[in-house]
């Protein structure tokens, strides 16, 4: 995939450094004391250094490594307007954080007088008041120019961040395009899965672990797992169902490097082990005893993938 004559033509390399500075300056006037925003930021730096782990494993030339690690650098930038604006990581109500990524970078923040952004109301009107100086904040260190010059980057780095999150990539993109965009959307799902291991429940999800534990697997669920794919967020019906799609994300990885790397992490299997720190056991025995059917599933999947 990654030999083709048109992934290899690629710009001039990225200023790492310059980019770096500019995500820290565009970060600069959000609330670092809120752990959201400190999660997001962390992700988002590990997130970019597995894209270029994964392009330089997967044969990419130097200048796509770099174009790689810049669209993990990018893919989230949404995610600090939506915690700010609807104090929530959840697309359904506030507002699909891709499509905010790509208005801040892209659009001029039109996000914030925008009525396809704004059907979910602001979480209060202290945060309306600040809309204009973070508008000005948006369009001076937010848009795309002050991570990088070159223009023609530009269309594959919008498609990188518009569809890091969605169910399934759309039909009809280039050779190009779809393999940085499966880049990114693997290295995200690595560090999510990496989530289970160093964060919170209540940080990810928004929800107790009392709350976790009390949910079940829904036959949806069920029938997603073995049948090896994610789930959309219509047919996730509980807080578990939830936990077991983030378990699934192992297999739709796309480059091979991916799967090795979340292996060698050790973090494929926490959703049935101990997910975001909790060693309790869920409350449900039915929940307790698929749980452990989707274990050893999923570790025979992953040995037989990488062995082959």
């Amino acid at each position: 995939m990654t030999n083709n004559d048109e992934l290899s033509a690629m710009p001039a390399a990225i200023n790492r450094e310059r980019a770096r500075a500019a995500f820290a300056a565009y970060v600069e006037p959000y609330d670092a004391t809120d752990p959201r925003i400190a999660l997001k930021v962390d992700h988002t730096l590990r997130v970019a250094e597995l894209c270029a782990r994964i392009a330089e494993a997967s044969g990419f030339t130097p200048a796509g490594i770099d174009l790689a690690w810049l669209c993990g650098l990018l893919h989230d930038i949404g995610r600090f307007e939506q915690v700010r604006r609807w104090g929530t990581f959840n697309d359904r109500r506030s507002a699909p954080h891709a499509a905010l990524g790509v208005d801040v970078l892209f659009e001029g923040a039109s996000h914030l007088t925008d009525p396809a952004f704004t059907a979910n109301p602001a979480t209060s009107e202290c945060v309306l008041a600040e809309d204009d100086a973070f508008r000005a904040h948006a369009r001076a260190h937010g848009f795309i120019r002050a991570f990088c010059d070159d223009p023609a980057l530009d269309d594959l780095i919008r498609a990188a961040v518009a569809h890091h999150s969605e169910h399934h990539l759309p039909e009809g993109l280039d050779l190009r395009t779809r393999a940085f965009c499966d880049l990114v959307r693997d290295a995200d799902k690595i560090d999510i899965l990496h989530l289970l291991a160093i964060d919170t429940v209540e940080n990810v999800m928004g929800i107790s672990a009392d709350e976790l534990l009390s949910s079940i697997i829904s036959p949806s669920a069920d029938e997603a797992f073995f049948s090896h794919r994610t789930m959309s967020w219509a047919e996730q019906h509980t807080p578990a169902d939830g936990l077991i799609n983030r378990a699934c994300f192992a297999y739709e990885l796309v480059y091979p490097a991916s799967l090795e790397i979340a292996d060698e992490a050790g973090d494929l299997y926490l959703a049935f082990e101990r997910p975001y720190g909790i060693t309790e056991a869920f409350h449900d025995p039915a929940t307790r005893f698929t749980l452990n059917r989707m274990d050893g599933h999923l570790r025979a999947w992953v040995d037989e993938r990488l062995s082959a």
